[in-house]
């Protein structure tokens, strides 16, 4: 590698091919992905268990869910704040140890109250870990096949899911302490944080916007050496120009700028610049339907399948086959999202949602449940991988874990609200219910458009 092909830290790592240490950062985040995928699983079978056990009206249950979502919706805002402050791998670790640890604490309670408090300190976690870890991969990731990598890092979500699907039929109903069983395997994360915490290096882009180039190099070093590269010359953001043996001026390129610190306020404003507003607005649309939707159907499908005359059991299997279907759901989307572009991909899985909503909502008998639940499942995780893909992208490393949080965080108040208004959607009828989350899926998909597709093109490109 020439000195005149070394470019800005930025341009070295977009232009790197798939290396070892892409797949440490993506798989090591991954796993943290679904660790927070298994919880929120889990809390679905759980309900079910506890509606039984405990005497639980529909609104406590509605409560259980809707409290995790209340600490998700301000840890996802917290944690973009944090994260774009005292970086990303610090703020990733962190949110795991605190919902591992509140997880398993969780196992131990003997009535509701107790219950709702833990839940509430574990979606602070999970709310901050989500848009973090995307962010974080995203700023590693090739331009070429970013979009790819990020839907892959979602689709460790399915994994997640499967697990606490697995967890469901498996642990739960064998006991009356089985759901403790389950929450006791959920603390987990608390364990895997430290593995995070040493194990993966901080993002290079993060640390140049800081000034701490020396650390920016090094890390920048480590993905091109996996790659078989040579050690470049002096980096561009190290010189200015140079000049070489034969007295002729050779033009680095200009260095990356290092940010003053701006405070939480400052990068709140900066998300509703005259630059930012239009794809704030979409973002946060996009993000608030797709969480009523998912998180209204999912968190009660267990208990759906019940309330239609099918025992404990049979709907916990129902729900495990439905959860299969997401796998396939990311692998079409992930090749979609580079094949056609981010704004295409995730408007036509939200819109297949909308129509496998109203499908499941219709739907009589085994087979046409377990039919348009998959179908639900393919479409709906796939937006997700092409949401969270996209997401990133529309900020500059100074804006993007915060761009990225808050809109996580707006979608949590949808998370909140959806699972609440399900006791009285169903009173008029199942069908009604996800007719009104099809709604909501279109809106999203419509919205979707005036995001900003950024294919191919560098992280920080503007």
């Amino acid at each position: 590698m020439t000195e005149a092909d070394n470019g800005t830290r930025s341009d070295r790592l977009d232009r790197l091919p798939f290396t070892r240490r892409h797949l440490k950062v993506l798989t090591g985040s991954g796993i943290g992905w679904a660790l927070d995928a298994m919880d929120v699983g889990l809390i679905s079978f759980i309900i079910a268990a506890l509606a039984a056990q405990w005497g639980l009206t529909p609104t406590e249950r509605s409560w259980i869910a809707s409290i995790g979502f209340v600490g998700m919706a301000l840890g996802a805002s917290l944690g973009g704040l944090l994260a774009d402050r005292f970086g990303r791998r610090h703020i990733f670790a962190v949110t795991l140890l605190i919902y591992g640890l509140a997880t398993g604490a969780s196992a131990l309670v003997g009535a509701l109250g107790a219950l709702l408090v833990l839940r509430f300190v574990v979606g602070l976690g999970l709310g901050a870990e989500l848009p973090v870890a995307s962010t974080y991969v995203s700023e590693f990731a090739p331009a070429r096949m970013r979009g790819r990598i990020i839907v892959i890092l979602e689709a460790f979500w399915a994994v997640g899911w499967t697990a606490s699907a697995l967890i469901g039929y498996f642990v739960i109903p064998t006991s009356d302490d089985g759901w403790r069983w389950a929450f006791a395997i959920g603390a987990i994360p608390a364990a895997y944080a430290l593995a995070v915490r040493w194990g993966l290096p901080e993002s290079a882009r993060w640390l140049e916007r800081r000034g701490r180039h020396a650390e920016a190099e090094a890390v920048v070093r480590q993905f091109e050496e996996s790659a078989g590269l040579p050690a470049p010359g002096p980096s561009a953001e190290d010189r200015g120009s140079q000049e070489p043996a034969d007295g002729v001026a050779q033009q680095a390129a200009p260095p990356a700028p290092v940010e003053p610190a701006i405070g939480a306020g400052g990068r709140l404003a900066g998300l509703w610049s005259v630059e930012f507003r239009r794809r704030t607005l979409s973002l946060w649309l996009v993000w608030f339907c797709v969480n009523f939707g998912y998180y209204g159907a999912f968190i009660w499908i267990p208990s759906i399948l019940v309330g239609k005359g099918y025992d404990l059991v049979s709907s916990f299997g129902f729900t495990l086959i439905i959860t299969l279907a997401q796998l396939p759901g990311y692998a079409v989307a992930a090749w979609l999202i580079e094949a056609w572009g981010r704004r295409p991909t995730l408007s036509t899985f939200l819109v297949g949602s909308a129509a496998s909503a109203v499908a499941f909502g219709l739907a009589e008998g085994e087979t046409a449940i377990i039919a348009a639940g998959m179908a639900l499942s393919f479409f709906n995780l796939g937006a997700w991988g092409a949401l969270y893909a996209v997401s990133p992208e529309m900020y500059p490393t100074s804006l993007r874990g915060t761009g990225t949080g808050w809109a996580a965080g707006v979608g949590r108040i949808a998370s909140i609200i959806a699972p609440l208004c399900v006791p009285a959607l169903l009173q008029v009828g199942v069908s009604v219910l996800f007719a009104v989350f099809a709604g909501f899926f279109v809106v999203a998909a419509v919205a979707a458009w005036g995001l900003v597709d950024a294919a191919g093109r560098s992280l920080d490109d503007r």
